[in-house]
């Protein structure tokens, strides 16, 4: 019986050799493929347009195509505003990050390690920032200076960016802190290292990815808000706001310069990035 089985399997093949093959497409097979791509154009269309309108040898409006030309990346700041802006964006995302980095470290730190009052409702807090629509929060934030008689200017675009980047920060610091080994610290301490002396040799080195991580999302939030800054600033212009003005009549083609070397940066740093982990794991192993 077991032989009789195993010739007619060894027949059926055979048997099918001389019919054609017909290989069946599914919808899957194109349909995701093509969704990426049209969502991959979709996406660069505005950023290729920004860095080709960046050449253009526009006079007060950069619409219209008149001529290609460097002088807009030679002469950056021929159009003040445009640096006044950009300049009061980087004050903002420099103060902000280091002041919701530092506090978000510590408040992560002490969720996880420390048992206190209140400890699950101030990381329930700590959620909302992150829920609540932009727009409440930012006519919120804006009703608090209002009523308390605070000028809008700089001092409060920072702190409303402080508040709003606080929460990122706390989210990916406590993940980072939640997998940190205790073992590693019981060792510094088992060595007669002081508290201060093992959280600056053995747990800040390993929480430093986690920390990096956090302060370049809460800069790159900070930089690019437009709705809070917009309902906060007052008389005071951030990058984001003096493009949302200036689109009516066209983006200053050093506009497009700025964001084009912001866009390139970004990318390098990537890049960098993912070149220097790869050689790291090439030079432990780990490939």
């Amino acid at each position: 019986m077991s032989a009789t089985s195993a010739a007619t399997r060894t027949e059926l093949p055979a048997a099918r050799e001389g019919k054609p093959f017909k290989r069946r497409i599914g919808l899957g097979t194109w349909l995701l493929p093509a969704y990426v791509t049209i969502a991959f154009v979709f996406l660069l269309i505005p950023i290729v347009y920004t860095f080709i309108f960046s050449f253009n040898d526009s006079l007060k409006s950069n619409i219209v195509w008149r001529g290609f030309t460097f002088d807009n990346w030679l002469g950056i700041c021929n159009q003040v505003e445009v640096c006044i802006a950009f300049g009061n964006s980087l004050l903002v995302g420099g103060t902000a990050t280091l002041i919701a980095t530092t506090l978000g470290t510590m408040i992560a730190i002490a969720l996880v390690r420390y048992r206190f009052r209140f400890r699950s409702g101030i990381s329930l807090l700590l959620f909302l920032p992150m829920a609540t629509p932009e727009v409440v929060l930012a006519a919120g934030l804006a009703a608090e200076f209002l009523t308390a008689g605070v000028q809008k200017g700089l001092i409060t675009i920072i702190l409303a960016h402080t508040m709003f980047c606080l929460s990122f920060v706390v989210v990916t610091v406590k993940a980072r802190v939640t997998t940190l080994d205790p073992a590693l610290e019981e060792a510094g301490r088992d060595l007669y290292g002081s508290p201060t002396q093992v959280f600056w040799r053995v747990t800040f080195p390993l929480l430093l990815p986690g920390i990096v991580a956090a302060a370049m999302l809460s800069f790159a939030l900070s930089f690019d808000d437009f709705i809070i800054t917009y309902f906060n600033a007052g008389i005071v212009q951030t990058f984001p706001t003096y493009v949302y003005i200036s689109a009516a009549r066209g983006i200053p083609a050093q506009a497009n310069v700025i964001a084009s070397a912001v866009f390139i940066f970004a990318i390098a740093i990537v890049l960098i990035a993912q070149i220097t982990n790869a050689s790291r794991r090439k030079r432990l192993g780990l490939n």
